[in-house]
This record gives structure tokens, C-alpha cells and sequence, in this order.
């Protein structure tokens, strides 16, 4: 079509699906709604070029759309309808904000002429997510929609990356209008200058003690290995944040752990005595900064090098002795250039570093728990078994704790879990990750609670014939939540406790295999098979409860509680 043509005739429906489509967006995660059946009819006659991805609930349909993001740098679509439809999928929403993760909420809006009147599953929009996405808007034109859509991605991949929402009145998308499509979203790049690497430079020579934290989102491969020079050259212990442990090569001699719940107290009295920390990425959030105890908050201890792309988390929690604004790809070219144009010198803190390396190497080591299977020899099994490009997802709970002690990620882009801490993320994330890399083998961690949060999109991962791998870690309660009962109120367990379902006559009514593992010796076997399964599997390891943490026991926190209190 010519520049002075006019624009077809289509409805809002197929607008809509056209500006999708001229962004680049090759996926959208739904559950059907009949607010926004003209859209699945534009999808329905684009399936060559969009993959609709069918839910059985709109959390799990967020959280995909969220872990796809995470995967590939793109907003991920996700598509449901008005008031059940757009609360139930908000705590995907939720976990985009934390985790910095671009995302585009599409929701079918009830008719334009009832707004207001508190229609059937009306719901302001602007009014209850304003807080959570970093724009929120409503179609009130079809010949807005090319406009409103360009506008809401152009802000999920700004700055520091998050979600945006789009609502469509159900009407809107019926009607028709000759509408204009505009260009594709573009991703602006900001870059570190001379002054802020001099910056950088000075502090890395006065330094004795440095420590290199990486984490946040808007990295890619190349980025990682420019970083891994920059470290390289420098010889700097580098930890990475809560969950982002895929930023750094786990097998590397400057790897020094990672952050979060449960982190090395060698690691941590690390952090506390380093005299320079360069943040990169990373917010330094409650989890990564352990409750804002290993730099103390507003002013640290340490200097500290903080860079982000974003200049509003630039001073907003901590008041850093440098600041510099950069995205990461470009930061992480910059500091790779710094590398090579050094002029040789001997490093100062040699010993520090490998140190550093031999505490987390030290840590690798499965401790002894109560019971028959010890997750922490699974997960350690895992680690060398699986491909370095397998990707692990996990959710929320103390179950994690062993996945991201005892799993080295050695790639980029093989780590989904959720910042945020939500459970459920597991399995959803999973489908994900296998939607979007088909022939990576994908691995999904799941308390019993946790599994069950999401055990329904078992149904979707068959049906898409996506084949994952889902271990369900059973200790028949709430984990987490029972450590922090026995610490606070010791002996008095109420709430916490779970009767399950038989998980392997679960997996099997979805059409999957299940297979139960009793014994860590049976584990290899079990996963061997379940790996060769054509529809994917449920592995149920039946888990001892006292065994809530690699490093301690329920009796055992018990009994330090009793001992304690006067």
C-alpha cells in the first residue's frame, strides 16, 4: 500500500492484531473472554505469524507472558478479559513491576456506553493499576488503538523495564474505522560516558576489597561476556542478585555466590567488609541487600558504584558516591572497552578474590538432611547432568533454597524465578520457556504448595505438546511459612499443614507421565525416563518436613527458639 492510499476498513479488533503484529509480537498468553472475541478472530486469521497460547487461568496466563519477557527482552502479550478476568491475572502484573520484566496487559472493557454506571465485571482500570504497571490506558477510539498500543510498548521497555495495560471497550473492538498503522516500538539505549568510566576507573584503584553485584533485567549474552571481561581483567569476586544467577558463569574462579534468602554467611560478611561494591543492574532490593543490612541503607558503608538504566532508581534507596546512568548493554560494552584499553598492572586483591571463589565452591557441597531424599544431592545431580543451555524455572519457597544453592547456571537465560517471591510462578514459567525455546530441555522446581498453585496449566503444556520436566518437592505443608510459624510461634502449628493430591495420578489424568522417588538413588533413573517422555512428566519427591532449610531442622529451629526465650 501506498504512503497516500487509504487505510483499509477494519474493525478494532484487527487494528489491534495488525499494530501486534507490526511490533513484532509472535506469541500472545490468553484465557477467552468475550469482551475481546473480535481479537481472537484477528489472531484466528494470523496464526501463521502469532501463536495464541491457550491458559486455564489468567495468573498463569501473566506469569507466562511475564517469563517470556524475562526470555527473550520483549514485552510479553497477555490477553483477558474485564474484572475476574484482569484481578486474577494482577499478581502477574505484580511480579513484572518487581522483577523489571516488559509486559503488555490487553483487557476486553466492558461497552463504552456503560462506563461508569458499574456495568456487569466493570472495573477502572486507571484507578486499581496505576500503582502496579507504568501506564495504564483506555482505548476510547479505534483510530487511537495504533497510537496507544506504540505508546504503552515504547514504556514497558524504557528506563527500567515493567508492565503497561491496555483497555479496550468491548464495542471498540466491533466497530470499524479506516485507521493509520504506525511503526514498530523502538528501545532507547542509554549510554555511560568518559567522565563516569574515569569515575568507575578511580574507585576500582583505591579499592582493596571490591565486590561486583550484578542483577536486574535488560541484559542479553553479549552483555554477560562483555561483563565477564570487565571482571576478568580486574579480577573482581562477582555475586549476582536474588534469582539472577544467570547473569555470570557459575563454573567461573570469580564467582563468588549468589544473594537472597539464604545466602553464604561467608558471602554475605563479604559484602559487609568490602570497601567498594560496584551494583550493576540490580536495585539492591530487600532480598538482594538482605533486608538492607549488607549495605546499610540510605548510606552505605562501602563506596558504591551504582549503575541502572534508570535514573529514578539512581539515589532513590541508596545515596551512592558514583551514579551512572546506562542501559546494560551499553554499559557492559563500555566496561569491556575499559578492560581491554587498561594498561597491565597486578591486582591487589588476588587473595581476596579466590577466597571468595573457594567459599562458594565450599557451599556446593549437599548437606545432610532428615529423611530419604536429599534435595540438595538431587539438585547437585541435576546440575551436572543437565545441557549448560537447560533452563530451570522455580517458584516460591523454602524449597528454592537448594535449587539456587546447589544449581550453577553457566548461561545466560537459564534461570526463571520470580523476584517478587510468588508462588505458583513454577509451572506457568515453564510453558513459557519452552513455547519460546522448543529444543532446550526445561526443568520446573515446585513446592507441593506451590505446584498446586498452577498444576492446572498441566493441561495447557499438553495441549500445546510442550514436554517439561515438573518436579513436585512434597513435605505435605506450606514450608516456608511453617519455618517462620516455628521460629515466631514455636509449637503451635495450625494452618500450615497440606493433605495432597496422589501427584502421579494427577500428572497421569493430564495425559502426562508421573513417576514417585522415595529414595535419592531412585532420582537418576527417574528423571532419565521422565525426560524421555513424549508429553513431559510429574516427579513427586517425597521430601522429609524436618528437613526445611539445607542447613537446619524444624526441631532444631524449635528447640533454638525455646532455649532463647527467657
Amino acid at each position: 500500500m501506498s504512503a497516500h492510499a487509504p487505510a483499509p476498513l477494519r474493525t478494532g479488533g484487527q487494528v489491534l492484531v495488525d499494530a501486534l503484529r507490526l511490533h513484532g509480537v509472535d506469541t500472545v498468553f490468553c484465557v477467552p473472554g468475550e469482551s475481546h472475541l473480535p481479537i481472537i478472530d484477528a489472531l484466528h486469521d494470523h496464526q501463521d505469524t502469532i501463536r495464541l497460547v491457550v491458559c486455564r487461568h489468567e495468573a498463569a496466563a501473566a506469569h507466562m507472558a511475564e517469563a517470556y519477557g524475562k526470555l527473550t527482552g520483549r514485552p510479553g502479550v497477555c490477553l483477558v478479559t474485564r474484572g475476574p478476568g484482569i484481578t486474577q491475572a494482577s499478581i502477574g502484573l505484580h511480579t513484572a513491576a518487581q522483577d523489571s520484566t516488559p509486559m503488555l496487559m490487553l483487557v476486553g472493557q466492558i461497552h463504552s456506553e456503560f462506563l461508569g454506571r458499574e456495568a456487569w465485571q466493570e472495573m477502572n482500570m486507571g484507578q486499581v493499576f496505576q500503582t502496579v504497571v507504568k501506564r495504564v490506558e483506555q482505548v476510547d477510539r479505534v483510530d487511537r488503538i495504533p497510537e496507544i498500543l506504540s505508546r504503552c510498548l515504547h514504556a514497558a521497555v524504557s528506563g527500567r523495564p515493567g508492565p503497561t495495560l491496555v483497555s479496550v471497550p468491548e464495542d471498540l473492538l466491533y466497530a470499524q474505522a479506516q485507521v493509520s498503522d504506525l511503526g514498530a516500538y523502538q528501545t532507547v539505549v542509554t549510554h555511560t560516558g568518559a567522565t563516569e568510566m574515569a569515575q568507575l576507573a578511580h574507585e576500582l584503584a583505591q579499592a582493596r576489597r571490591p565486590v561486583l553485584i550484578v542483577g536486574g533485567s535488560g541484559w542479553s549474552a553479549q552483555a554477560c561476556a562483555d561483563l565477564q571481561l570487565f571482571a576478568e581483567r580486574f579480577q573482581l569476586p562477582v555475586c549476582t542478585g536474588f534469582r539472577r544467577q544467570d547473569l555470570f558463569n557459575n563454573t567461573h574462579a570469580l564467582y563468588a555466590g549468589a544473594l537472597g534468602p539464604g545466602v553464604n554467611a561467608q558471602l554475605a560478611q563479604r559484602v559487609k567488609d568490602a570497601d567498594l561494591v560496584v551494583a550493576i543492574g540490580t536495585r539492591l532490593s530487600e532480598s538482594t541487600s538482605a533486608e538492607y543490612t549488607l549495605l546499610q541503607a540510605p548510606r552505605p558503608v562501602q563506596r558504591l558504584v551504582h549503575i541502572h538504566s534508570d535514573s529514578q532508581e539512581l539515589g532513590r534507596v541508596y545515596q551512592a558516591d558514583v551514579l551512572i546512568q546506562a542501559s546494560m548493554s551499553s554499559c557492559a560494552q563500555a566496561l569491556a572497552h575499559m578492560a581491554a584499553s587498561a594498561p597491565p598492572s597486578p591486582c591487589a586483591w588476588a587473595e581476596w578474590t579466590q577466597s571468595a571463589h573457594a567459599d562458594y565452591l565450599a557451599a556446593l557441597v549437599p548437606t545432610q538432611v532428615p529423611g530419604n531424599v536429599n534435595l540438595g544431592t538431587v539438585v547437585a545431580w541435576l546440575s551436572q547432568r543437565l545441557p549448560a543451555n537447560a533452563i530451570v524455572t522455580n517458584g516460591a519457597g523454602n524449597y528454592t533454597g537448594w535449587v539456587h544453592r546447589f544449581f550453577q547456571h553457566q548461561q545466560f537465560n537459564t534461570q526463571l524465578g520470580p523476584i517478587s517471591g510468588t508462588m505458583g510462578y513454577g509451572v506457568p514459567a515453564a510453558i513459557a520457556a519452552k513455547v519460546v525455546h522448543p529444543d532446550r530441555v526445561v526443568v520446573c522446581f515446585a513446592g507441593d504448595g506451590c505446584f498446586l498453585m498452577s498444576e492446572q496449566e498441566l493441561a495447557t503444556a499438553k495441549q500445546h505438546r510442550l514436554p517439561i520436566v515438573f518436579i513436585v518437592v512434597n513435605n505435605r505443608m506450606y514450608g516456608s511459612i511453617r519455618m517462620h510459624q516455628e521460629i515466631n510461634f514455636p509449637g503451635k502449628v495450625y494452618g500450615t499443614t497440606l493433605e495432597n493430591p496422589d501427584f502421579v495420578l494427577l500428572a497421569q489424568a493430564y495425559g502426562l507421565e508421573g513417576r514417585r522417588v522415595n529414595y535419592t538413588d531412585d532420582f537418576p533413573g527417574a528423571f532419565e525416563a521422565s525426560l524421555r517422555a513424549p508429553h513431559g512428566a510429574v516427579i513427586e519427591l517425597c521430601t522429609d518436613p524436618q528437613a526445611i532449610t539445607p542447613n537446619t531442622t524444624l526441631s532444631a529451629l524449635r528447640q533454638a527458639h525455646s532455649t532463647s526465650t527467657p
